[in-house]
């Protein structure tokens, strides 16, 4: 697997502040968007094996502020095309690698024009990193108390890091890969998925098909309900794309599955999602219907709850946008909700 920084190294000195600093929030209680098992590793994935329809490349780039390094994995088909592939672009890349395998790459590999696939992470071997990502794809800050009672204030980010993906990440997917730019996707889960949502209302022409999966419209006392919806609405001016939102069955009627409620962390936590209701996603998918140049799907997911919807959401995203086997349905064949991450 062929990689390289971007930027150059800062320097040791600056490095290893940054890897400490990483350490110690990791290891101190906060009060972001929960996640069950914060310290799920990734294990073993296609990207560890060796290329067969697909082959593998990968590139880091730091943030500004060097608190965040993003690692992107690529998945460049084998088979040359005659014609620029399309390019999907996820988000949690490092849960992303996780849920694809060798038969899923060997059917859209076939494909007449098999897509580039940009798996988004982070430079750490954590399925979910949920501090910096609770930073990365929320645009609003959200104050509230967490399972001590102090109030927190966190996230914020988007804008900036829409801006590190428009500015940095595009231009090196197109020169490793020969990418149609008028057909890129942009899928996200959770809070990826409220991030797909703002990058839709503040950057329409930025991608031709936004899917936000159990987009977390809570955040936030439910912000992007209010103002950032209106406003899109208002001023899109028809401006074409095509827009999945997709929601598990058992969440949209309110079952957050099994949780600890001695635990206060948490209790915190159900608190801070009451701020839309659960069928919010649905509700949003019939008002962005009637805005001019969009066409909205809502995909529902029989009994999935909130974990399962990782893997489902993205098989589902391929199949809705490629044409391969849907292998959503194989996701919820556990009773359990599994790791998750809101």
């Amino acid at each position: 697997m062929k990689h390289f920084v971007l930027p150059p190294h800062r320097g040791p000195l600056a490095r290893g502040l940054a890897v400490l600093m990483m350490g110690l929030l990791l290891a101190t209680p906060y009060a972001y968007a929960q996640q069950r098992n914060p310290l799920q590793k990734i294990g073993h994935t296609v990207l560890d094996e060796p290329a067969a329809s697909y082959r593998f490349e990968h590139f880091v780039i730091d943030s500004a502020d060097t608190q965040r390094r993003w690692r992107v994995n690529l998945a460049i088909p084998v088979r040359a095309s005659s014609a620029p592939s399309p390019a999907l672009y996820a988000l949690d890349g490092n849960a992303v690698a996780m849920v694809l395998d060798q038969p899923l790459l060997a059917e859209l590999a076939a494909l007449k024009a098999p897509p580039v696939l940009v798996l988004i992470g982070y430079d750490n071997d954590l399925r979910i990193d949920s501090k910096a990502r609770t930073r990365d794809y929320t645009a609003w800050i959200d104050r509230a108390d967490d399972e001590s009672g102090a109030t927190q204030a966190v996230g914020g980010g988007a804008a900036a890091f829409l801006d590190v993906i428009e500015r940095r990440i595009k231009p090196e997917v197109e020169r490793r890969a020969r990418v149609d730019t008028g057909q890129q996707a942009l899928w996200g889960h959770s809070l990826g998925g409220l991030f797909v949502l703002n990058a839709l209302y503040t950057r329409p022409a930025a991608f031709q098909a936004y899917l936000a999966a159990r987009p977390s419209l809570w955040w936030a006392q439910g912000a992007a309900l209010g103002d950032p919806e209106q406003q899109f609405v208002q001023n899109v001016h028809g401006q074409p794309a095509r827009v999945w939102l997709m929601l598990g069955g058992a969440e949209r009627v309110g079952d957050r599955g099994k949780r600890d409620l001695n635990n206060p962390r948490v209790v915190a936590h159900l608190r801070r999602i009451g701020g839309a209701t659960p069928d919010a996603a649905m509700q949003l998918s019939e008002r962005l219907r009637r805005v001019p140049g969009l066409s909205v799907q809502y995909r529902e997911f029989p009994g999935l709850g909130h974990g399962p919807m990782l893997p489902a959401s993205f098989h589902a995203a391929l199949h809705e946008l490629y044409g391969v086997t849907d292998r959503s349905a194989g996701d919820g064949a556990s009773a359990t909700d599994g790791p998750s991450s809101e």
